[in-house]
């Protein structure tokens, strides 16, 4: 009887690394940057440690970094000073987010930039559409004011409009909005299976996107539901998403599973900012080794399947690769 012994293929890291079957390659990491338009509004999370609200030029400085060490794609999030029911600052074209594309682009013309696509860092009610009578959010005066202001992100250069607002039909009207515009290279990245989760909360306090009254649960999906998700994808795609995205990540990585057996286009994760922060805390009270676990974390959504990884991780996981191979080539 022949001995069967897996163990023999874990015996050291050379060999555990040469029968590795996923690698989480600093290239495929998105890294989100939030950006205020007034300086008072800059400074750090206190909920998210180590990442800070940026200037216009802090976000370009970090750009430049972030670039260097591999990470070439950024994923904008607009703080304006001015917010009123009709998220007027987001579709101006000299707003926060067009004019940190426009920097960052000519500094890094190779430097993908990406911009979320929503409403609720701009209204003074803090919901992600625009309302009707009742207080509702008013789906297709949504979709036209993200057609809108996905125009503008584009006119100002962008590379990838990611709508995160979960509008039905959100997706149609905005490829639709950019094509008429002669903007047929712009990409979607569309946050198709977004749950109304509650690993939201630092994200909230970074961005002041808190809704004023009630929640978002009459339009992000309901967290125990899969095959919903299933729908919300297929719908996008149809109507012309180049890129899905499953928000958040931990908790739903059987979604992530799901959506990489039924779909032949790219698949994103957000690891969103309740899941870096309560890394942190832990971390940071020694109950976790840091590297080991950012390690873990980040090859989960690879195993899961993702192509695509948005993390808050992302500069200080090149950082410590960069470091890694400078070390291997001493």
């Amino acid at each position: 009887m022949i001995a069967i012994r897996p163990r023999r293929l874990r015996r050291s890291d050379v060999v555990r690394s040469l029968v590795r079957e996923h690698r989480v390659h600093v290239d495929q990491l998105v890294a989100p940057l939030f950006v205020a338009e007034r300086a008072q509004d800059t400074g750090p999370i206190a909920s998210m440690p180590g990442i800070e609200r940026l200037s216009l030029p802090g976000a370009v400085t970090e750009s430049r970094e972030l670039f260097a060490l591999g990470v070439k794609c950024v994923l904008l999030f607009g703080i304006p000073a001015h917010k009123d029911a009709q998220a007027s600052s987001n579709y101006d074209p000299q707003g926060i987010v067009p004019s940190t594309i426009r920097a960052i682009k000519e500094a890094l013309p190779e430097m993908v930039v990406a911009a979320d696509l929503c409403n609720c860092e701009y209204t003074d009610h803090g919901h992600c559409g625009i309302l009707d009578a009742r207080g509702d959010v008013d789906n297709d005066a949504t979709v036209a004011l993200l057609a809108r202001t996905a125009a503008v992100y584009a006119q100002a250069d962008v590379d990838v409009v990611a709508p995160s607002d979960m509008m039905d039909g959100r997706v149609g009207a905005i490829r639709s909005a950019l094509d008429e515009r002669g903007s047929q290279n712009v990409a979607i990245m569309a946050y198709s299976a977004k749950y109304a989760s509650a690993f939201y909360g630092p994200f909230r306090e970074a961005a002041g996107a808190t809704p004023q009254f009630g929640d978002r649960r009459s339009y992000q999906m309901d967290p125990p539901n899969v095959r919903e998700a299933m729908r919300e994808i297929a719908l996008d795609v149809e109507e012309g998403a180049d890129i899905v995205m499953v928000k958040p990540g931990l908790p739903y990585l059987d979604v992530v599973r799901a959506a990489r057996e039924n779909f032949d286009v790219p698949v994103a994760v957000y690891n969103v900012s309740g899941e870096y922060a309560m890394l942190k805390a832990a971390i940071a009270n020694g109950w976790l080794d840091g590297d080991r676990a950012v390690d873990e974390v980040l090859a989960s959504f690879v195993r899961a399947g993702a192509d695509i990884v948005i993390t808050y991780f992302a500069k200080e996981f090149a950082l410590r690769r960069r470091s890694e191979r400078a070390q291997h080539r001493g």
